[in-house]
């Protein structure tokens, strides 16, 4: 009745039941006949396994064997006692499991008399160490995994109690209550959401703890534990799996053994110096309370697997458990000497290892590829197609390394830290400024003698002359921003801001620079939510308002700066038109996301990253739709540059078109005459007064693409690139035969 079954056998006691051997119970295994023992009785299965509250599963492996002591384990109801009953097909008869056995030895069987421990009384104490190990094997170890280091940490914790770690997509949910003992290692990803590979684990939890069919007591033979992983900066969903766990574990009958830890990946907390000594702590806790406590002995090092880690993973092994004391010191010092530095220690080790060179305690600066390349007279960056800056005078700096969001195509793997305001302790304007020039400039020096580097070019990039604020981070976060971009141009250095709207107030209140972009990464705010992974609930509110914000430069060269990632913001058009009438940018940057390698921190491929000519055709789209949806518009777009080698186009309001030709290139020299003007006596000026005019190669639809003709392209060898070349060329020229005649 409880499975809505309607059960019309007879009382088990009218019916006359045979005696039937374990023997012939284990000959009805399979699909078709599956038959157990229950209390003395043998229970044919076979039909009733589909109806089973707790699957199928559970049911299918006890076939063919007694599964009494399991059946008493999960507390069943007299309503599922009744329904054993009437499935019983016979008495369970061990007499004739004893005739069968000798007549099974009798022919020839090969079981052999148990071998009698050595030492004293059975070997009481090998046994007593045995069963001991045997223990911490029977502790099975389950994960789920976003980045890999919930794997590292089941994988320390499995070495150090010889015992298996298995991710939790490959374990079946349904065998947890003939687990004795299990630990669960699991972190928190989007909205509090679990890994894809706990997903499954998680949610089948959660079912049957809502379950009423299911009895609540299914899992009192289980002890657990239970560790998460997470960041402290999304309060809202902060370890929600873990908890999610623990929750629904304790609501099935599950006995927790051990207070649940966590790993803090905000690089502000104030509880550890690094994410790592979380679950050193916990595990060193949970390894005394396994072992008996009156005869414990130093424990082993819980070794993580120290190979050389890829660039992306910014962990580089965890500190050592009898190191513990002196982290925790320190982070005890640090809470009284007030706001912590932005860089832990494990991140200064990582973001140098990957080439930054850091300055003061938030802030950095690394050579860009096309300086270098430029610098041998093979190309510049597309801002040199686009607005005429000198590749090889370009440092990409930021005085912020913190980021309000963790995109899935950061570039920089998010070995970086987040964080939704500054809170940290700040270095001055002037300090990072210097620091920044200065190592950039020892950056330039280590080029001395590279084969193909021009002597000429090489001298004049030691005077630093543009400043691309995007190398990583959030540089409009720093408090000091408009002191930081005053000194720039003081030293006549352009400068290139880049934000991803989510401070519309520091938009709002910034100085005159060079350009200033927004990104925007998707069109709608689901898509947005999905694609920067905001910190901020009202993420979307925010980066309206820095739209707005936006428009009001009038001062400053706009650009909305668009990320296309295949299959997950390109498709709607209209959306992103809408949101140009919000800023009315002058110029609309349109880049294909370059895929940087495998990274646990994303699950983006190769596959994601458009082509070419769908960046052309989306960038034509944004501007046909424009016209279309508003034809009455002072301002319209078109496509005016690209860079090829960038996969990478620029639209620009028709404004900048001056007697039939492009003025997208930057005047410099009068950008810093207008903004001293503007400093000492206030005059106002537009990004009308210092535009340039766009040279032919750089414009879009030449033969070109976007590469200088002065500069030597260098292409890869070999004839599967060729290919590549060949095939794209194709595809390209036809793309481009179509679109240049909707812009002629």
């Amino acid at each position: 009745e409880i499975m809505g079954s309607d059960h019309s056998a007879p009382e088990t006691s009218e019916r006359q039941l045979r005696p039937i051997s374990l023997a012939e119970v284990m000959k009805h295994t399979s699909s078709d006949s599956l038959w157990t023992v229950v209390n003395g009785k043998v229970v044919d299965i076979t039909h009733y396994v589909e109806k089973h509250p707790g699957g199928k599963g559970i049911l299918a492996k006890m076939a063919g064997k007694d599964a009494s002591e399991q059946f008493e384990a999960f507390h069943h109801s007299e309503g599922a006692r009744k329904i054993a009953l009437d499935l019983a097909i016979g008495n369970y008869d061990p007499v004739s499991d004893g005739d069968e056995q000798k007549q099974l030895d009798a022919n020839g069987s090969t079981a052999q008399p148990a071998e009698k421990e050595p030492g004293g009384e059975g070997g009481k104490g090998k046994r007593k160490e045995r069963a001991k190990k045997d223990d911490f094997r029977r502790v099975k170890i389950l994960y789920g995994s976003q980045r890999g280091q919930g794997k590292r940490y089941a994988d320390c914790l499995a070495k150090t109690l010889d015992c298996k770690a298995v991710s939790m997509d490959a374990f079946d949910p349904e065998d947890l209550p003939t687990l004795k003992t299990v630990v669960l290692i699991c972190s928190t990803y989007t909205d509090g959401s679990p890994p894809k590979s706990g997903k499954f684990f998680i949610q089948w939890l959660s079912d049957s703890l809502h379950d009423w069919r299911v009895d609540k007591k299914i899992l009192s033979s289980t002890k657990f534990a239970v560790f998460g992983l997470g960041n402290s900066v999304y309060t809202d969903h902060f370890n929600s799996a873990a908890k999610t766990l623990e929750s629904c574990l304790c609501g099935l009958g599950a006995q927790k053994i051990y207070p649940s830890g966590v790993a803090d990946a905000n690089v502000a907390r104030e509880k550890s110096g690094d994410s790592d000594s979380g679950f050193k702590d916990w595990a060193q806790g949970l390894l005394d309370h396994l072992r008996a406590p009156n005869k414990m002995k130093s424990l082993p090092k819980a070794q993580i697997d120290n190979k050389e880690q890829k660039q992306e993973n910014p962990d580089e092994g965890l500190v050592d458990l009898e190191d513990l004391g002196a982290v925790m010191a320190k982070s005890k010092k640090d809470a009284k000497e007030g706001p912590r530095e932005m860089l832990t220690e494990s991140l200064r080790k990582s973001l140098t290892k990957q080439g930054y060179k850091l300055i003061g305690s938030h802030s950095g600066v690394k050579l860009c590829r096309w300086t270098k390349a430029m610098l041998r007279g093979r190309g510049g960056c597309y801002k040199h197609s686009f607005y005429g800056i000198s590749s090889y005078q370009c440092m990409e700096t930021t005085p912020s390394l913190a980021c309000a969001n963790k995109c899935v195509f950061c570039w920089r793997h998010h070995s970086n830290p987040v964080g939704k305001s500054w809170k940290w302790k700040m270095d001055d304007a002037k300090l990072i400024v210097n620091g920044a020039i200065e190592k950039h400039q020892k950056m330039i020096k280590q080029m001395k003698g590279v084969p193909g580097v021009k002597p000429e070019r090489y001298k004049e990039a030691f005077t630093v002359k543009h400043c691309a604020l995007s190398l990583v981070g959030e540089p409009i976060m720093y408090p000091q921003i408009n002191e930081f971009l005053g000194l720039l141009h003081e030293k006549k250095i352009s400068s290139f801001l880049v934000t991803n709207a989510q401070f519309p107030d520091r938009v709002k209140h910034l100085n005159p620079c060079t350009q200033l972009y927004v990104s925007i990464d998707a069109a709608t705010k689901d898509t947005l939510k999905a694609v920067d992974r905001p910190l901020h609930k009202d993420f979307w509110e925010r980066f309206i308002g820095s739209l707005k914000a936006l428009k009001q430069k009038a001062s400053t060269r706009t650009v909305y700066r668009l990320t296309l990632v295949r299959d997950w913001n390109m498709q709607d058009v209209k959306a992103y038109v809408k949101l140009l009438v919000l800023g009315l940018p002058l110029l609309i940057e349109i880049k294909g996301v370059t895929f940087c390698g495998d990274s646990k921190a994303s699950s983006l491929t190769i596959k994601n990253s458009p082509f070419h000519h769908e960046v052309c055709t989306f960038g034509q789209s944004i501007c046909d739709e424009y016209a279309a949806m508003f034809p009455d518009a002072p301002n319209k777009y078109q496509l005016a540059c690209e860079h090829e080698h960038s996969n990478c186009i620029l639209l620009a309001d028709t404004k900048l078109k001056v007697d039939g030709k492009w003025q997208t290139w930057i005047n410099y020299e009068k950008f810093h005459s207008l903004y001293q003007e503007w400093k000492e006596t206030g005059k106002e000026f537009t990004a009308f007064d210092y535009m340039a005019a766009t040279p032919s190669w750089a414009v879009y639809g030449a033969a070109e693409q976007g590469f200088d003709p002065k500069e030597e392209r260098v292409r890869k060898k070999g004839k599967k690139a060729k290919q590549k070349r060949l095939e794209e060329a194709k595809i390209a020229a036809a793309q481009q035969s179509n679109i240049i005649g909707v812009v002629s």
